[in-house]
């Protein structure tokens, strides 16, 4: 099948899974995807330490970033992205930010805006209080908290730098740069760049 969207896609755990450690958790995620009749890996960022939010919340979270060529459609390329969340013993009812086993989200699929602009600027410029307890009905791309968080940015620079928001026309570097220094504090990157493995 032509794989011919690029997307963007975010890794993040902070707690083992029932079958393995947080590092070997997010390779073996990244494997089924790139398995996935639909779905190549491309790139793969190095992981980073970062720490829990707000600070004493729960053990320090393992960060990444990859860019699949993909046939699937946002939606369906979402649905995925959870059934492998749950297949790892996500519960996805424990509350936003709190800690988890596995974290994937779709930052970026090509220069889609979903559902449109005006929504996605909604979502975008909601105050940080509200983020806690309001969640969209509906997929938005790219993610609304995409140029606000360091823990996304940081290992996506390092494999997709100059991917453009389509709606700030900024690259990821530029939104890596303009971050305060508070949102990359205490993050470090601890382990080579390398795929994880692949048949």
């Amino acid at each position: 099948m032509i794989q011919n969207k690029l997307a963007l896609i975010a890794l993040g755990a902070n707690l083992p899974s029932a079958a393995a450690d947080v590092g070997e958790t997010l390779r073996s995620a990244a494997s089924i995807l790139h398995e996935n009749q639909n779905t190549t890996i491309t790139t793969f960022s190095r992981f980073w330490r970062t720490p829990a939010m707000p600070a004493g919340s729960g053990p320090d979270y393992v960060n990444a970033a990859l860019t699949l060529r993909t046939a699937l459609p946002a939606p369906e390329l979402l649905a995925l992205l959870h059934d492998i969340e749950a297949d790892f013993g996500r519960d996805r009812g424990t509350g936003r930010w709190s800690s988890r086993v596995l974290d994937l989200d779709l930052i970026g699929y090509g220069d889609l805006v979903l559902p449109d602009r005006e929504t996605q600027q909604h979502w975008m410029a909601l105050p940080p209080a509200r983020q806690l307890t309001d969640t969209p009905e509906t997929l938005i791309l790219p993610h609304p908290r995409l140029q606000d968080r360091g823990f996304v940015l940081a290992p996506l620079a390092e494999i997709a730098a100059d991917w453009i928001h389509p709606l700030t026309g900024q690259s990821v570097a530029q939104m890596l740069a303009a971050l305060p220094d508070r949102a990359t504090r205490g993050m470090t990157p601890f382990a080579m760049r390398e795929m994880p493995v692949l048949p």
